[in-house]
């Protein structure tokens, strides 16, 4: 297998417990590589798992797994977890994979999974929605698509979103996560090709001029798929053709260097936000 044959990969490092005496990773975790490359497959996909799976009254479940044995990896190596939907039946969905070193293939496998009623556990047919996504994902298309509009349009999407990871996950007062500029501001959100809302955020005019952007946020199971950046890019972009100068954002510290990657610079000193160290930064338009 050659790294052309895949479009996506999922890079791991090797870690000590996966090393046997031989000093090799133990064969059995090549299966466990193959499994944690499928959940970053999904989440390339901008496709919550069990959200999705639940919209479509299914699951997935493994009927067969094979590995062959070319190479060893070992500790402290960086391998490169490939994967490809090589074939989508009437039930089940084919995964074809290869464990890379660089440019050699280590570990080839096939994972097989057949869609089924997770009450009954018997198959039922691939969802067309289902396999259509799979197919745009390896023909290269995009799994999101961003809109932006008033609250009146988009608040219904955007509100659940918010709940979850601001008041849910990082334990914001709710009377704080909510206020007025959320009707006169633009907001921006990330629909997966399921319909399901997976980002948000929004634009106000904090003087002229200036825009502030806010109210950042990505369902935690799709984080890292670039998302976020999307829906930044969206609102900076928004505020330049608005022909504002500037954009600022109060990050929360975790968020900082996601901001600098797009471009933001750090400014003033770091101060608290609904109990959270923030840092002001700043984007010249």
């Amino acid at each position: 297998m050659k790294r052309t044959e895949f479009r996506f990969f999922d890079r791991l490092r090797v870690r000590w417990v996966e090393v046997d005496l031989q000093k090799i990773v133990f064969n059995g975790h090549y299966l466990m590589y193959f499994d944690t490359a499928i959940a970053a497959y999904w989440r390339a996909m901008a496709m919550p798992y069990h959200e999705t799976m639940e919209q479509l009254e299914g699951d997935l479940y493994v009927r067969k797994a094979t590995v062959e044995y070319r190479g060893s990896a070992r500790y402290d190596e960086m391998i490169d977890v490939a994967l490809r939907c090589d074939r989508i039946g009437n039930s089940s969905i084919t995964f074809v994979g290869c464990v890379f070193r660089g440019e050699q293939a280590l570990v080839s496998g096939e994972l097989v999974y057949v869609f089924a009623d997770p009450r009954t556990q018997t198959s039922r047919p691939v969802p067309p929605t289902l396999r259509a996504v799979l197919q745009a994902f390896e023909a290269g298309e995009p799994m999101t698509e961003i809109v932006t509009g008033p609250w009146g349009a988009l608040g219904a999407e955007a509100q659940p979103l918010r709940q979850a990871v601001f008041v849910g996950e990082q334990k914001i007062p709710a009377e704080l996560e909510w206020d007025a500029a959320d009707e006169t501001a633009l907001h921006a959100i990330a629909r997966n090709r399921f319909g399901l809302t997976v980002g948000t955020g929004r634009l106000v005019e904090a003087s002229p001029g200036i825009g502030k952007i806010g109210r950042m946020a990505v369902m935690s199971s799709v984080r890292g798929s670039g998302i976020g950046r999307q829906v930044l890019d969206a609102l900076v972009d928004a505020a330049r053709a608005r022909g504002w100068c500037e954009v600022l954002l109060h990050a929360q510290l975790s968020a900082v260097p996601f901001y600098r990657r797009a471009g933001f610079v750090s400014q003033g000193p770091v101060f608290e936000e609904a109990g959270i160290p923030h840092q002001t930064m700043t984007l010249a338009l």
